[in-house]
């Protein structure tokens, strides 16, 4: 399988002199097409920052970050912009939905944003809607849908442009358990069944169980990586408790 993001000796350094913080201290990463990976790590860890620069929020000391052959350290302006808009998804914990559009609105925006045919927005917003469970929500607005329902409709607007990779900063962070539960479960379906790559921070271990790998860091360091396998979810979930624990009382709120 072809790789879709190869992060090499990544480096972000805060500060000058002797107020120096190294938010990342040469972190390598891949994810092949396809793939689910979760990032965890206490707080102070990095995996924000980590996020921030595979995402092009912020930009690294040095390092190399490579998206869908494309090296986006290289890139700036407008060609950054439209890298931005038409290869990567973003998926954020409050939602970031627009107030004034309704959820056909909301989804349907990405797809003018990169002119798309408007013979095919309609087509495609329906699509992803029916699949995330939505369908019924299309004509509301943000505030007269829960807040499952609100992420849901975040996580179609990152999908329905069909992203080289989706980028989720703690999705499930502000859900209910129910609401998470049904997130989680469309977005393992959207990466088994539709071949979505997603890059996942999360804080919680149950959360992260659902992805097929886990990289821990720590003082902006790779720490460990987990892969599921052929584990069952409890299985895994376990597994993920045991690393939390040897990384000690960081994380002491992810039990």
């Amino acid at each position: 399988m072809s790789e879709i993001l190869t992060v090499t000796d990544l480096k972000k350094v805060y500060g000058k002199g002797g107020a120096v913080t190294r938010a990342l201290d040469g972190v390598s990463l891949s994810l092949e097409a396809g793939e689910f990976v979760g990032v965890m790590g206490p707080s102070g860890s990095g995996k924000t920052t980590l996020l921030n620069c595979v995402s092009t929020i912020d930009r690294p000391s040095s390092g190399s970050i490579i998206i869908d052959g494309k090296e986006l350290t290289r890139l700036k302006g407008k060609e950054l912009a439209k890298f931005r808009r038409e290869r990567l998804g973003f998926i954020f914990q409050d939602c970031n939905l627009l107030d004034t559009l309704t959820a056909y609105e909301n989804i349907a925006l990405s797809l003018s944003i990169v002119r798309a045919p408007a013979q095919k927005i309609d087509k495609r917003v329906r699509e992803i809607a029916e699949f995330l469970g939505i369908t019924e929500c299309l004509n509301k607005y943000p505030y007269q849908m829960s807040g499952g329902q609100q992420q849901r409709c975040a996580a179609a607007r990152a999908m329905v442009t069909h992203p080289a990779l989706v980028l989720a900063d703690e999705p499930t962070g502000a859900l209910d358990s129910k609401a998470s539960s049904m997130l989680l479960s469309r977005l393992d379906a959207l990466n088994q069944e539709l071949g979505t790559t997603i890059l996942m921070v999360t804080h919680d271990a149950f959360t992260a169980s659902c992805c097929r790998r886990v990289v821990f860091l720590q003082d902006g360091r790779l720490f460990l990586e987990l892969h599921r396998g052929n584990d069952s979810r409890k299985v895994f979930f376990q597994k993920i408790i045991q690393v939390v624990t040897r990384m000690g009382g960081g994380m002491a709120d992810v039990l």
